[in-house]
């Protein structure tokens, strides 16, 4: 139930905090920062104001590329390949902490103190809850010092001390006792009322409450970490609201979050849903990008919202968890049959079995890895070509995508993109840009 330091989308932390109530404390750690600085586009030459001619989208990409030096280079692959070995370590520390759990009657003896405490079944369920929280929480706390504070400051990107740091992860912890409680609380009343097809019905549960954290998420959960200020300069603020307007976001308002007092990290979001939409950028972009830059990234994040990506992804979520709790039903049945007496579980109703549920799903979710980052990064490049077309800003969105090979490897193989990618490579997403580019040279800003 802990939050990693990095920015997301409001989609992003919901769909994040609900896989955490649904699988292992831990998760797996996103990839990280290297210390590339780069800068805006020249004024002339391939990135420049070419003659429509000369230009050359892959000769432009490679100038674009070649803007990194070797040790920037090497310093952000060895960062973002370490993460490839993180993910499963952090699978593999998961499911060593559930083992724990189990293999010690430890969970039934947490179950069996909270049928002390009260007769009132859900009391009993939340109480269980309560203590699996905290104890997988404190089992976890040093992989998560690692992970997430240890490596980034190693890597140069975080900015928190470790009292602010931990100050964070006391705070999703609590976010986690609080919904998660709720929310397995709910799933388990779920499972005693449906014995037959509890699989089914705990798959619609855990969507609607995903849905439920997304649209809570901008009002509710980011404020929780960050501050939400209007975006006072208007010579940045009107050109966004332009954007929107044009593209048929109603909004009169931009906000800035002051993610540097997390990280260095650019980011942005146009999220939320039920009324609650929210146009927001980070400081760290206002600080470290061009304007040209800035406008390409709103125009992408609001590709996201136009093209209804948020529904998309719950569409996606119905498909898979459905087939996660099927997959779900097939294990803990068979397992149970075979360990559950020694572990003392006594049913899938039975909140002792938490640690297995959890297990078995971070094993579906761990396999399902290639699909879930195809389906993420098919949706980051169809925004990515909204984007372009909206913002109309080739080589500021260039300019991010380099920016972003501080955290994610700028230039990887097919197969190593399609498996570890959430998002388009920075080498696809510079030609995607110089594609782009000379398709329109004549219509260009500045050309």
């Amino acid at each position: 139930m802990r939050r990693r330091i990095i920015d997301r989308s409001t989609a992003g932390i919901a769909l994040a905090l609900l896989f955490g109530l649904l699988s292992l404390p831990g998760g797996t750690p996103a990839a990280g920062p290297a210390a590339a600085q780069t800068a805006p586009a020249p004024a002339g030459g391939e990135t420049g104001a070419p003659q429509a001619e000369h230009f050359d989208p892959d000769r432009a990409t490679e100038a674009w590329l070649a803007r990194l030096s070797p040790a920037q280079r090497a310093r952000s692959d060895a960062y973002f390949e370490g993460g490839y070995w993180l993910t499963l370590w952090s699978f593999l520390y998961g499911l060593g902490v559930a083992w724990i759990l189990l293999g010690t009657r430890l969970s039934a003896r947490m179950r069996d103190l909270a049928e002390r405490l009260t007769r009132f079944r859900p009391l009993q369920t939340f109480l269980y809850i309560v203590q699996y929280i905290l104890v997988t929480a404190l089992l976890s706390f040093p992989w998560a010092v690692y992970t997430d504070f240890v490596r980034e400051h190693q890597y140069g990107m975080a900015t928190q001390d470790f009292p602010a740091w931990l100050l964070d992860q006391l705070k999703m912890l609590a976010l986690g006792l609080v919904l998660g409680g709720l929310a397995l609380t709910l799933l388990y009343a779920v499972l005693r009322w449906k014995t037959r097809t509890w699989w089914v019905w705990g798959a619609v549960v855990s969507v609607l409450i995903g849905v439920a954290l997304i649209a809570l998420g901008p009002v509710f959960i980011e404020p929780v970490f960050n501050n939400y200020t209007e975006l006072k300069d208007p010579a940045l603020r009107e050109p966004i609201l332009s954007l929107a307007r044009a593209n048929g976001i109603e909004t009169k308002h931009v906000y800035v979050v002051d993610a540097s007092k997390q990280t260095k990290r650019v980011s942005a979001n146009v999220a939320g849903m039920f009324g609650t939409m929210r146009i927001a950028l980070n400081d760290n972009l206002l600080r470290r990008v061009s304007p040209a830059g800035i406008k390409a990234v709103m125009g992408h994040e609001m590709g996201h919202y136009v093209l209804d990506h948020a529904y998309k992804a719950i569409l996606y979520l119905i498909i898979v968890l459905v087939t996660g709790f099927a997959f779900l039903k097939w294990a803990f049945e068979r397992i149970v049959a075979r360990r559950g007496e020694r572990w003392g579980i006594r049913g899938v109703a039975d909140p002792a079995g938490l640690p297995l549920l959890a297990a078995i799903l971070a094993v579906f979710f761990f396999v399902l890895t290639p699909i879930n980052n195809t389906f993420i990064r098919t949706d980051e490049a169809e925004a990515d070509i909204f984007g372009l077309n909206a913002a109309r800003e080739p080589d500021g969105a260039a300019e991010v995508a380099l920016m972003l090979s501080e955290y994610r490897k700028i230039s990887p193989g097919p197969v190593e993109e399609w498996i570890f990618f959430d998002h388009p490579s920075g080498r696809n997403r510079i030609l995607m840009a110089m594609r782009w580019k000379a398709e329109h040279l004549g219509d260009v800003k500045g050309q």
